[in-house]
């Protein structure tokens, strides 16, 4: 039977977004129906409600989130009624090209299930009987949520739901960054740029991996204040500086090992480029509009055997991923608590989208009763 669920839905592109009432339909085959505990407020759902990812409205939005399973479809039998999980963002079908090479954060799957569950068809409906989309096949801004359990990843329960939330995307992109993506070694020097959700957990990504030299760059004091708490050594302020590839390579004694771009700009990416010394490799994290574009020096490619790269969810495997870093977190390495600069009802998304787009938190989250 269906259930009556509040979401926060965006109706069409710069619109405040609304919290509605929706109904959640049971799950169908290799499906499960799940009873949110808590959701990241993440900047990519922001990006979802201005059009810098361009989904179809209406569109419920949420994709970091954590629950318990109440109702499985018919077939399943990895997950139960009770299991605790995390939504994955990413699809994950298990037998295509890239899941079977060990980048399932390239699953063919998962690009077809942008605003549906894989196979084009949704559980969500609004108070009209109107169908809703879902953000990237989750949708998990919302008390319940029908999720395709290629989506979905189970956890262990002695970890808070609102803390595994963060792990859905937030902690998994940063972090993934640096030790999936670029895989930085012992003792080198790195450069982080931007020190917002995601900017923080690489540089607490670069702490992990042993960086010698961990520089945030970032507009906000305040940011850069947080970034020294997750395992930032040194910071720049972009705004005071005048040129701020010149500031980094002189701080960093000739330039990065490696650079994070965790902002998304095309004029950031190339700074990240710039601050990198030879042989260095700049890895783009941050998501940027579909016109952007970065210029760089293609000859420094050559000569500088330089590389730039992009990292898409952490280049994550996240059945192996999640319940990795949730081991780290249990083993006090990896900072989720400090991550939670304030807590939401659902009642108040508008107020956490805000506070969102003015940079007001390290990560809000709407926590359910």
């Amino acid at each position: 039977m269906p259930v009556t669920s509040k979401a926060v839905v965006c109706r069409g592109v710069n619109q405040p977004v609304a919290v509605e009432t929706i109904q959640i339909a049971s799950p169908q085959r290799g499906e499960v129906m799940i009873k949110l505990a808590a959701v990241g407020v993440c900047h990519s759902d922001l990006s979802a409600t201005n059009g810098t990812i361009p989904l179809p409205t209406p569109l419920v939005l949420g994709h970091e989130g954590a629950g318990v399973v109440v109702e499985v479809g018919e077939g399943v039998t990895e997950f139960a009624v009770g299991d605790h999980v995390v939504s994955s963002f990413v699809s994950m079908c298990g037998h295509c090209r890239y899941c079977v090479t060990g980048r399932p954060q390239l699953c063919d799957q998962a690009a077809k299930a942008t605003y549906t569950l894989p196979d084009g068809t949704l559980r969500t409906t609004d108070a009209q009987g109107q169908p809703l989309n879902i953000f990237s096949g989750c949708g998990v801004m919302s008390e319940y949520a029908t999720l395709h359990v290629d989506n979905v990843v189970k956890v262990e329960k002695d970890v808070p739901l609102d803390r595994c939330a963060l792990i859905g995307c937030g902690v998994m992109t940063g972090v993934g960054a640096v030790c999936n993506t670029a895989k930085v070694e012992p003792g080198s020097v790195t450069v982080v740029f931007g020190a917002g959700g995601v900017g923080l957990n690489a540089i607490q990504g670069c702490a992990l991996s042993g960086a010698s030299i961990i520089v945030a760059v970032d507009t906000s004091d305040s940011k850069l204040e947080l970034a020294r708490l997750f395992g930032a050594t040194h910071t720049v302020n972009a705004k005071t500086e005048e040129n701020v590839v010149k500031a980094l390579r002189k701080l960093t004694g000739g330039g990065a090992d490696y650079a994070f771009e965790c902002v998304g700009y095309g004029e950031v990416v190339a700074q990240a480029y710039g601050a990198l010394r030879k042989g260095g490799k700049a890895v783009v994290v941050g998501v940027a509009p579909a016109k952007d574009q970065t210029s760089i020096r293609t000859l420094s490619l050559t000569l500088e055997e330089k590389t730039l790269t992009g990292s898409y969810f952490g280049s994550a495997r996240p059945r192996a991923d999640f319940p990795r870093l949730l081991s780290l977190y249990k083993g006090g390495r990896l900072k989720l608590d400090e991550l939670i600069t304030h807590r939401y009802t659902i009642d108040e998304a508008p107020q956490a989208f805000a506070d969102l787009a003015e940079g007001r938190n390290a990560r809000g989250v709407i926590v359910f009763g």
